[in-house]
């Protein structure tokens, strides 16, 4: 496999990586001694794994074939390491020297021969100990009881092969380098490989270092392990690691995707979507964040998610409190002068309670939003979805009540009407009592079943963990609402069929107005309370709150304080009687 320099893409002889594989044994004889090994420098090749015996590079050195120890594998070997002949007569029909007494295999350039102990020489004497452990286990075992002949043991040339595969099955045992050795019980053997990486000198020497190895009885996942600081590349590379001739490596953010139509090496590099991360070059896959945190701008790690919650300290939440307080104060200010100005006609008008209670009530409309504008907990869940449900309905039944106060005050002005005994402060107690108490009866039953509670919402936003209140259970929540809609849509319905009737003290005209800006506001929440999130879901409630308990402020009580304060000349009660005289004729 070739990798080319990343500042020279065209191939080049010193541009290259060699990498190569355990079959290829790094050694040169004969007429390529004379090769140029600097092509080779920085090359990365797997190796059967290995390691070094005490004793072996001594044993080389004291080695020679003239010692008088007569071996003609060795005298052959000798002869081409040393391109020398050991026998006269030999010498005399080739042109070859004669091979001196001082020749050392440690003499030797490393491309020639290798002092240290190659995976293959190692592997062949592991599989010697392998042999010689399996005959001991074979002795134990008393094999040569049970073959006996006239009375003598049989020895081993009598033992078949075959006989000793049993033995070699399961077999582990330390060598002298200090490893453990072991054949599985299909008398495999559990190794694994080197990863070596190959340093040339100009002397045309070279060195092997051990940079990785290949394990495969490791966990799954760290079979392989390479330590990139020890590898030293071409100096083509200018000491960097080596870019492929497909592309160049993912970088953290960005993780692999295989081009389409292109080798298997080559990808796309595609950054991590929304959420997730990678911190590593290369990665296969982004992984998940977890649900309280969030992945940075770079898409390089995850960091933890702030708890928010619509809080007075935001510029929506000073807008809205400060809104609330504001409508708090007006509507204080409009029941001071509606007491001060008790005993005129037209705070009289349809029952003086009725519409104390009904600013006293707007006052606490206004005040329960500030709940919603608090950080959620136990108590604040608990209170502030009930309290704005009971004030609320409290101030729509008083309205719903001064409208029926209106209709049957006129019926019982007609001649013979068995409607008077309704007349008077008892009708209108009673409408508010049973109408609020039966709101007061469904947060009750809500409250004792599935009562809100704090809860940390982490998918509305990407980067923030929502702090709210968990309704408990949404049937309650919308029975709530839609049951503070129905006494609004029958506040409007009989303030509509009463607005035109002929009494001095007739308000049904501006509680029209009122219900229908109120209908309106609260028929316009539920899309817009259903299609937000988080923070968004309390802003739209309190502002459907203030907006509609301002609309009950403005469109029944406005018109009365401008009479009141800026014209009390027309609150007279002959005032009235004469503009009530000229609708009639109208």
């Amino acid at each position: 496999m070739l990798i080319a320099d990343p500042e020279n893409k065209q191939t080049a002889l010193f541009g290259n990586v060699w990498i190569l594989t355990a079959q290829i044994d790094f050694v040169l004889s004969g007429f390529q001694i004379s090769w140029d090994l600097q092509m080779f420098h920085g090359a990365i090749s797997f190796s059967v794994h290995s390691r070094a015996v005490v004793g072996f590079k001594e044993f080389l050195q004291t080695i020679n074939p003239h010692s008088g120890y007569k071996d003609g594998f060795l005298q052959d070997v000798w002869e081409q390491l040393f391109d020398c002949s050991l026998s006269k007569s030999e010498l005399q029909e080739t042109s070859n020297r004669q091979c001196l007494e001082e020749n050392k295999l440690e003499d030797l350039p490393t491309p020639v021969f290798e002092m240290d102990m190659t995976g293959q020489s190692y592997s062949v004497y592991n599989a010697v100990y392998t042999v010689a452990h399996a005959l001991q286990a074979l002795l134990i075992s008393g094999f040569n009881k049970e073959k006996t002949m006239m009375g003598r043991k049989s020895d081993l040339p009598y033992l078949q092969p075959w006989q000793l595969h049993r033995f070699l099955h399961g077999i582990s045992f330390n060598n002298s380098a200090g490893e453990k050795v072991s054949l599985n019980e299909k008398g495999e053997v559990m190794g694994g490989f080197d990863i070596i990486n190959l340093i040339t000198f100009p002397n045309r020497s070279f060195q092997r270092v051990r940079v990785g190895i290949i394990d495969s009885s490791s966990p799954t996942g760290k079979e392989l392990f390479i330590d990139e600081d020890l590898i030293v590349w071409h100096p083509a590379f200018n000491q960097v690691l080596p870019i492929s001739l497909c592309n160049d490596h993912c970088s953290p953010g960005y993780w692999k995707k295989e081009a389409e139509g292109k080798q298997f090496c080559c990808y796309d590099c595609v950054p991590c979507p929304e959420g997730k991360i990678s911190n590593q070059k290369d990665m296969d896959d982004c992984f998940q964040c977890s649900e309280d945190h969030y992945s940075n701008k770079e898409k390089k790690e995850c960091i933890l998610k702030p708890i928010v919650f619509l809080t007075f300290e935001e510029t929506l939440g000073i807008g809205l409190g400060t809104a609330a307080l504001c409508f708090f104060f007006l509507t204080s200010c409009v029941l001071g002068t509606f007491i001060k100005h008790r005993d005129t006609p037209i705070v009289k008008a349809n029952n003086r309670s009725l519409t104390y209670t009904l600013l006293v009530s707007l006052q606490l409309c206004f005040l329960s939003s500030l709940l919603f504008l608090s950080q959620p907990g136990k108590v604040i869940c608990l209170l502030r979805q009930p309290t704005f449900g009971i004030t609320f309905s409290v101030a729509i039944s008083s309205v719903l009540s001064k409208t029926i106060t209106v209709v049957v005050a006129f019926m019982a002005t007609k001649p013979g009407s068995q409607m008077r005994k309704w007349v008077g402060k008892r009708l209108a107690v009673s409408i508010v009592l049973s109408f609020s108490l039966l709101q007061v009866c469904l947060c009750i039953l809500w409250l004792s079943t599935s009562p809100p509670f704090p809860e940390m919402d982490m998918q509305s936003e990407l980067q923030e963990m929502v702090l709210q209140c968990n309704e408990g259970s949404a049937f309650f929540f919308y029975c709530v609402l839609g049951y503070m809609g129905i006494l609004a849509i029958a506040s409007f319905i009989v303030a509509f069929l009463a607005r035109k009737l002929p009494d001095s003290f007739n308000e049904a005209k501006f509680i029209t107005f009122s219900m229908l800006a109120f209908c309106s506001v609260w028929i316009s929440f539920f899309p817009a309370y259903l299609s937000t999130k988080g923070k968004a879901m309390v802003a739209v409630e309190v502002f459907s709150i203030l907006s509609s308990s301002a609309a009950l402020l403005g469109c029944i009580f406005l018109p009365k304080c401008y009479i009141i304060v800026l014209r009390p000349d027309l609150n007279h009660r002959e005032q009235l009687i004469k503009r009530n005289y000229r609708e009639s004729a109208i």
